[in-house]
């Protein structure tokens, strides 16, 4: 699995994550499958993770374990099938500890899992893979960027049917681009863009010599995340994942771009991606994960020295307030 995908913070995410060997666990983003080994690894016979993917070539690359159940969707749909397991208790019984806390409590959801990871990184299947329009590194590649093989939507669609606005919007807020504007002006006097390289050369105005792929990756960013609509099922995930945790569970999020990292930051303290604090009639905020870490954690140089993709990386902790 390691040439699939190399996992980030493996140690520190799974030692946050795993509190009870018999537990039921959700990794929200299986990939290459080296965080759910790590937790399998933890857990004894009557533990089981739940992984979730909507890439088919990361089902395709799981391990056979009878503890294992792999979903091909969208991690957004989460409190979805945590539901369904609580209603049937899944295809293997559930341990005497995990019992105890079958039933939801009132107001708190299925409330079946003792833990929720999700890693948000692009993986380095898809990323190394030409044919997927992940990589600026493959100039005449189709732009795609579909997680979803399935999906409809495409980066090449995006970025010919896109109006000028639409399109300044995305750069903007998605990639953080300076000159969102300009970009998108080029991108649109440029068309038709069937591949990564039309993109690339659209653009090459805007490159700054010896910086290049820095604004790349800001461009290639802004549209997989349109493409995936990673933000709004970032959303969807976490107010499922809150709402699908026992009390005391623990939700566990690497990110690796600061939009993503404040939404997480911002649910954790506030319970809404945004930062709201909402109350109630007696002034207690609506908020039902408790931050573990007040502080990121980040990758050891060491680790990134072995694998570049983990320099942007931040491991988030929360538990799940037993009176939410």
């Amino acid at each position: 699995m390691s040439e699939y995908h190399i996992p980030v913070l493996l140690a520190e995410s799974v030692s946050a994550l795993v509190t009870n060997p018999e537990g039921i666990y959700a990794d929200a983003t299986f990939g290459g499958g080296g965080h759910t080994a790590a937790v399998l690894s933890r857990l004894n016979a009557g533990g089981r993770v739940i992984a979730f993917d909507r890439d088919i070539d990361a089902i395709n690359n799981a391990p056979a374990d009878p503890r294992l159940t792999l979903i091909h969707n969208n991690f957004r749909f989460i409190e979805n099938y945590a539901e369904q397991l609580r209603r049937e208790a899944g295809p293997m019984p559930l341990s005497s500890a995990n019992k105890k806390a079958d039933a939801p409590e009132r107001g708190i959801g299925p409330a079946i899992f003792d833990g929720i990871l999700a890693d948000l990184g692009v993986s380095s299947h898809q990323f190394d893979t030409a044919e997927r329009g992940f990589s600026f590194r493959y100039e005449e590649a189709p732009l795609d960027m579909r997680m979803n093989q399935e999906a409809a939507l495409t980066a090449e669609e995006v970025a010919n049917s896109y109006d000028e606005e639409a399109l300044e919007r995305i750069l903007r807020l998605y990639g953080e681009v300076d000159g969102a504007r300009n970009m998108a002006r080029l991108m649109m006097q440029a068309r038709p863009l069937h591949t990564t390289g039309d993109l690339d050369r659209a653009v090459g105005k805007m490159l700054p010599k010896g910086a290049e792929h820095k604004v790349l990756a800001k461009l290639y960013q802004a549209l997989r995340i349109e493409v995936n609509q990673e933000m709004r099922s970032l959303e969807k995930f976490l107010d499922g994942a809150a709402r699908s945790l026992k009390p005391g569970g623990r939700l566990v999020v690497i990110t690796y771009h600061s939009l993503e990292d404040r939404m997480v930051k911002n649910f954790i303290k506030t319970g809404n991606v945004d930062g709201i604090v909402q109350q109630d009639l007696y002034g207690r905020a609506h908020a039902p994960l408790e931050a573990v870490n007040r502080k990121p954690i980040v990758p050891e140089e060491s680790e990134i020295a072995g694998n570049t993709r983990a320099r942007s990386a931040k491991l988030r902790i929360a538990e799940r307030r037993a009176e939410a």
